[in-house]
């Protein structure tokens, strides 16, 4: 009986350790995720002043074509783009926390017209998010076209 009792309390500490242990990344994970559909509606919307709060300054762009971009430079061309966009939404995502920076990985669907064509795009991305003074911004960011 005490031995019972006694693996009992050992399995109830150990996942109390846990539950204690994840629920700090859970919530991180939780904020990420938030961020990550607000980026999309920013994106969405053309809302730059949205987009600059949420990327860092130094943030490495890489578009789907392989090329880089600054914060700026991607602020700007947001503006330009002959596109609107009707939904960029994630699909699937997960999120993994390393201390202080957290990394994103999923697949997004980006539905819209462009040039007056209409338009379908899956991608797989990978965000990478520091907390900074306080509050998450991203880092890097990466797409890759998902070819059917």
């Amino acid at each position: 009986m005490r031995v019972a009792i006694a693996l009992l309390f050992v399995v109830f500490a150990t996942v109390s350790l846990v539950c204690m242990q994840s629920s700090p990344d859970a919530a991180i994970q939780t904020k990420i995720i938030a961020l990550e559909k607000a980026w999309n509606q920013a994106y969405k919307r053309a809302d730059t002043r949205a987009l600059n709060l949420i990327l860092d300054d130094h943030i490495v762009l890489i578009n789907d074509d392989g090329s880089t971009q600054t914060k700026s430079q991607f602020l700007a061309s947001i503006k330009q783009i002959n596109v609107q966009e009707q939904q960029v939404s994630p699909e699937s995502m997960s999120v993994r926390v390393y201390g202080t920076t957290a990394i994103a990985t999923g697949v997004f669907r980006a539905k819209g017209i462009e040039s007056g064509r209409h338009y379908v795009r899956h991608e797989r991305f990978v965000d990478t998010w520091l907390l900074k003074d306080g509050k998450w911004v991203c880092i890097a960011t990466n797409a890759t076209p998902i070819l059917h």
